[in-house]
């Protein structure tokens, strides 16, 4: 009789990538599950897709334009506030989705074995098609600009054409930094809380509402060390002219993303064998 003996992973690094794509219809189900139970039984549906960053754009126009009287570099304000509205939601669904995994999923891991790294990147790919429903506004909004104002208002460049690595970077970001505080919580609860709030105040210190140049002097140093801060200044440079397109600013950010995604996926196989024991 043979018999078969199970060891445990002992690597440091422990990634099952070929785990990920034999369960790749797990994977796409977590993305279906994610789209379809958003917003399942409320009257709007998948509407709030578009009714959310519109009526958020109202209040930054508001809030933001009007009674704070805060500078776009003379882009349209509903432009200038729907793109930085779509970039940080984006970040902000991979950030949010992947730093609570343990916690959530603690009943499915416990009971089915699966490669744990599905669940973000199932995330990061449902972020990504309702962040495409909103880029669809924005690009409405941009046309109708675009007819209605006088001809080079609108200063788009071929720089634009680095969007696709941009949104990358940013769910590279958000994934990595939201696996870190995912592995933390499940030893220290106390963090999503502070996490809840945290990213919040984040996005005041990311040119998210107002562009760089409109930082005080003393602050733009330590704005500029967000490693977000060229990824939306490029887009906005791209497609409205106003911002910046700083290459050093894009390597240091991609450098950032590389390191902070080599720990996290460290961490994350590390405490994916014996999570179960403090959730």
């Amino acid at each position: 009789m043979q018999i078969t003996e199970i060891k445990p992973h002992r690597k440091w690094c422990d990634i099952d990538l070929k785990g990920i794509w034999r369960y790749r219809d797990l994977y796409y189900m977590y993305v279906r599950r994610d789209i379809v139970t958003q917003y399942k039984q409320t009257i709007l549906g998948p509407l709030w897709y578009i009714i959310q960053p519109l009526f958020t754009t109202i209040m930054y126009m508001f809030v933001f334009g009007g009674l704070a009287g805060i500078s776009t570099d003379g882009a349209p304000q509903p432009l200038f506030y729907m793109a930085g509205i779509v970039l940080w939601g984006y970040f902000n669904e991979c950030f949010t989705v992947s730093s609570d995994v343990f916690g959530v999923n603690a009943n499915v891991f416990g009971k089915v074995y699966f490669p744990r790294l599905i669940v973000p990147l199932s995330g990061v790919t449902s972020g990504l098609l309702k962040m495409l429903i909103q880029l669809c506004i924005f690009i409405v909004i941009y046309l109708y600009y675009v007819l209605t104002l006088p001809a080079g208002t609108l200063q788009i460049n071929a720089s634009l054409l680095l969007f696709p690595v941009l949104i990358f970077m940013l769910a590279m970001h958000g994934m990595s930094w939201g696996l870190i505080i995912s592995s933390m919580t499940t030893k220290y609860r106390d963090m999503k809380f502070l996490v809840q709030f945290g990213i919040q105040l984040f996005m005041y210190a990311t040119p998210v509402i107002y562009p760089l140049s409109a930082a005080p002097e003393k602050y733009r140093d330590i704005i500029a060390l967000n490693p977000l801060t060229p990824i939306f200044e490029a887009f906005k440079y791209g497609c409205l002219g106003c911002g910046s397109l700083d290459w050093s600013g894009l390597l240091y950010s991609s450098l950032f993303m590389l390191v902070t995604l080599f720990l996290a996926v460290i961490i994350f196989s590390r405490t994916e064998r014996n999570f179960m024991d403090t959730v």
